[in-house]
C-alpha cells in the first residue's frame, strides 16, 4: 500500500464515519496494522473546564516495576484500538482503564501491555485515555467525574463500531487498576444515567459493559466505613464483576489493603450480581499482567476461565 493510497482510505474512513456518527473524528488503520485512535468527543469534552498545560509523557521509575511510561495532562480524549489476527479474534473486546491515581495513565504497564495480552488470546483491546489530572476545584482524594463521562462515551463508541471492528457488542467488557479499576466498576454499575447530554446516533447505545474486571481498585470504599462509596449503586442488572487485589496492597485510596475490592466483592454479592474475588497474599500493587514470579501472575489465566464460564469469551481454536 502506497502513501497516497493510505492516506485517500484515512480520508475516505474519516468522512464515512462522519456521516455514519455526526462529530465522530476516525483515523483509519494504517500500514502495518498500527492501531486505530478515535477522538471521544467532537470539540470540547462536556463538563471540563480544560487545563492549561499541554498533554506530556515521561518514563516513571517505579520501584515495583521499574520504568514504564505515564500520561498526563490529557484535554483531548481518545481510545485506540489493538485488533488481534483476524484468525485469532474471539469477538470479545475490553475497554482498557489505565490507572494513576486520576493524575497520570500508567499508559504502557496497564494500557499497551494489557492490550497486548488480549490480543494474544483472540480479544480486542481498546485503550481508554480519559481526561486527567483533576481539574481546578475537584477534590484530591476523590474520583472526579470527568473520566466517568470519557467511559460511558468511549462505551457507546465501541459498540456503535462493532460490526466494523469484528467485536460481538453483547461481549464488549471494560478493565481497569487501581484507579481505573474504579473506573471500570463505576461504568458497570452507573451505566442507567447518562452523564452528558446525547452528540450522535451513538449516544442512543448503551453504556452498559456486559462484564466488568477490576484490578488493585481503589476508591470503592468510603474510608474508614465499611461498605461501599455513596455514589456507587448496584442495579439487579449490574454485569458479572471479576476483582483481584494482593493482602499487603500498599497503595489503597478509601480503605486499606485489599477492603476496596472485598466491600464491593460483599456488595455485588448482597445484590445478587455475579461475582469473582482473588485476593493474593502477596503481590503489592502494580502487577498488571506481567508474567513473573508474583502471586498475582495468574489472574489473567483465572479471569479467563471466568470468562468463559460466563459465556463472554470462546479461546481461539
Amino acid at each position: 500500500m502506497n502513501r497516497f493510497w493510505s492516506s485517500a482510505t484515512c480520508l475516505l474512513l474519516r468522512i464515512g464515519a462522519i456521516a455514519a456518527w455526526p462529530g465522530l473524528l476516525a483515523c483509519a488503520e494504517t500500514r502495518g496494522g498500527e492501531p486505530i485512535v478515535i477522538e471521544l468527543w467532537p470539540g470540547k469534552p462536556p463538563g471540563d473546564v480544560g487545563i492549561a498545560r499541554p498533554e506530556t509523557s515521561r518514563i516513571h521509575d517505579s520501584p515495583l516495576v521499574g520504568k514504564t511510561k505515564l500520561i498526563t495532562n490529557v484535554s483531548k480524549p481518545t481510545i485506540t484500538i489493538h485488533r488481534p489476527p483476524e484468525r485469532q479474534n474471539t469477538g470479545t473486546a475490553m475497554l482498557i482503564c489505565p490507572g494513576g491515581g486520576y493524575w497520570d495513565l500508567y499508559w504502557e504497564l496497564e494500557g499497551e501491555e494489557v492490550a497486548a495480552w488480549l490480543n494474544s488470546v483472540g480479544i480486542t483491546g481498546v485503550i481508554l485515555k480519559y481526561r486527567c489530572p483533576r481539574r481546578p476545584g475537584e477534590i484530591e482524594r476523590e474520583p472526579p467525574l470527568g473520566p466517568q463521562l470519557d467511559a460511558q462515551r468511549g462505551m457507546r463508541l465501541l459498540r456503535a463500531r462493532a460490526a466494523e471492528w469484528g467485536v460481538d457488542p453483547n461481549r464488549i467488557g471494560i478493565v481497569g487498576f487501581s484507579a481505573g479499576g474504579h473506573l471500570a466498576v463505576a461504568t458497570a454499575t452507573n451505566f442507567h444515567k447518562t452523564l452528558y447530554n446525547p452528540i450522535d446516533a451513538a449516544d442512543r447505545l448503551s453504556s452498559r459493559p456486559n462484564f466488568a474486571i477490576g484490578c488493585y481498585s481503589g476508591y470503592l470504599k468510603p474510608g474508614d466505613r465499611d461498605g461501599i462509596r455513596d455514589d456507587l449503586t448496584i442495579p439487579a442488572d449490574t454485569p458479572p464483576i471479576f476483582l483481584a487485589h494482593t493482602g499487603d496492597d500498599r497503595v489503597s485510596y478509601g480503605g486499606s489493603i485489599a477492603e476496596n475490592s472485598v466491600s464491593m466483592y460483599l456488595a455485588l454479592r448482597k445484590a445478587g450480581v455475579p461475582a469473582e474475588l482473588h485476593v493474593f497474599a502477596t503481590g503489592d500493587h502494580d502487577f498488571g499482567v506481567r508474567k513473573n514470579e508474583r502471586l498475582p501472575s495468574i489472574w489473567p489465566d483465572l479471569c479467563l476461565r471466568w470468562l468463559k464460564s460466563q459465556k463472554l469469551y470462546v479461546p481461539p481454536r
